[in-house]
């Protein structure tokens, strides 16, 4: 198959413009920027985050960009990038890119937002005085360069073992990183011909540090692909096409029929849209945090009275969630065990319950071994576009409670949150690690930030 994606997505580039962004596209993307925002604050005080912080602070370098968790430390661009889009996507609690394409498994595409989220903000502090208008022009190219790939390339991407988040991520840090830079023609296609070969992340680290690293280095890949290609080095100028190209390598190719989409022609974080995630876990276990939520909730159930509960999903639950007991709070991420067990526990699934004090708490290792989940050959039938689960709970006392998730889950587009709502995850993200003052700066900020002269500003309210 011939395809031009490398050249279209140039083009789409260098002609974006903010007088151009359809009314809906600026205001999800504030949304996105908001929640983008608050995640890199709270994934600040991860482990994983203090680990690349002290590697960072040794490392040196040209002052471009303040370290997230540093005070007000700078490190070079590159560096930057890498600790911001590791935090952002520490708790797994980053958007997920929705599709309508019944051959692609759901909520397993790309989670759009932090790569060019994490590379606007660095690039914006190494040029300086980039207003908000260019950065969220900036932003919303990348999520939408990074959006496009995504649903275009076949599902095998993702099946294959592939990490989305961290291969196609890339594109969207590049993107966005080109864009504020201002790089057009040769150098431009350049830059997508270095991220091309820079772009990875296997899904086998699911549930350990390495995961969000793939997101981190998707962040510092995409802003290194910009800068290297800004200072004249070079790469095929069609890396996403022909034989050796990207989406054949990494996807076994495109639907065809799809390319007719075009970039910016329909705005993916529109249409199909994004899915604000309510839980710090895979947008696939939504539907069943919150379909438990609601049994034990009207019911009035008390842990201590439960006997046993049988989960019934497809395997695109079961596949990627793939942990029968969690061992630690990242593995639990990709546990249903341990998921469900928090909601029956606590009624609730946030940064407080992920962990490994609780999850490896008596409590939980107790509850945890009651969960039993089930390949479920009707559900399965059903197909893999859509998420769908049933839970069956056996009480001490003999009794039987059902419930059957929505498929429509909330945070999802028919089931948006509120700008309210958004703000109470802020406050969930958040807490501890930024006071209400600057959550009512940082809320100001990204609901305004089309106003903003300098949008760097943004850089130092999420600093813990």
């Amino acid at each position: 198959m011939t395809t031009q994606i490398t050249r279209d997505a140039c083009d789409f580039i260098q002609s974006s413009r903010f007088e151009a962004l359809p009314a809906e596209a600026i205001r999800i993307g504030r949304r996105c920027v908001l929640d983008g925002l608050a995640l890199f604050a709270a994934g600040s005080d991860e482990e994983s985050i203090a680990i690349l912080i002290e590697d960072a602070r040794d490392t040196g370098g040209k002052p471009d960009a303040l370290l997230l968790g540093g005070g007000d430390v700078k490190v070079p661009a590159a560096i930057a990038a890498r600790v911001l889009g590791t935090a952002g996507h520490a708790h797994d609690w980053d958007d997920t890119q929705v599709s309508r394409d019944p051959a692609h498994i759901y909520g397993l595409l790309t989670h759009p937002t932090i790569p060019p989220l994490a590379a606007a903000l660095v690039i914006g502090q190494k040029l300086g005085g980039v207003s908000g208008r260019d950065f969220l022009t900036a932003f919303l190219t990348g999520v939408e360069v990074e959006s496009k790939i995504s649903e275009w390339m076949l599902p095998d991407h993702y099946k294959r073992g592939l990490h989305s988040s961290g291969t196609v991520g890339t594109f969207g840090a590049c993107a966005a990183a080109a864009k504020l830079m201002g790089l057009e023609g040769p150098k431009l296609a350049h830059a997508f011909g270095i991220a091309a070969s820079m772009a990875a992340g296997i899904r086998t680290n699911f549930g350990t540090m390495t995961k969000p690293l793939h997101v981190g280095r998707a962040a510092e890949n995409g802003v290194t692909a910009a800068i290297l290609a800004s200072r004249g080095f070079t790469a095929d100028p069609e890396a996403l096409d022909g034989r050796w190209g990207f989406t054949m390598v990494q996807g076994g190719g495109v639907t065809e029929a799809k390319l007719t989409q075009g970039f910016g022609k329909v705005w993916s974080i529109v249409d199909p849209g994004v899915s604000i995630k309510p839980y710090p876990s895979g947008i696939v276990t939504h539907q069943a945090l919150d379909a438990m939520l609601k049994l034990v909730t009207e019911n009035d159930v008390d842990p201590a009275a439960v006997e046993r509960v049988d989960f019934h999903a497809g395997s695109n639950i079961l596949n990627p969630i793939r942990y029968p007991i969690a061992a630690n709070h990242l593995q639990a991420k990709f546990s249903m065990a341990a998921l469900l067990s928090m909601i029956v526990l606590h009624r609730r699934a946030g940064r407080r319950e992920f962990t490994d004090a609780f999850v490896q708490s008596a409590e939980m290792s107790d509850m945890q071994h009651r969960i039993v989940t089930h390949l479920d050959p009707a559900i399965e039938a059903m197909g893999t576009d859509i998420i769908r689960s049933r839970i069956e709970m056996t009480l001490k006392d003999g009794r039987k409670l059902t419930a059957t998730a929505d498929e429509r889950y909330r945070g999802g587009p028919d089931n948006p949150m509120s700008d309210d709502d958004l703000k109470a995850k802020v406050v969930a993200c958040t807490d501890g690690v930024l006071d209400a003052e600057r959550r009512e700066a940082l809320y100001a900020a990204a609901f305004g930030l089309e106003d903003l002269p300098d949008a760097t500003v943004l850089a130092r309210l999420i600093q813990p």
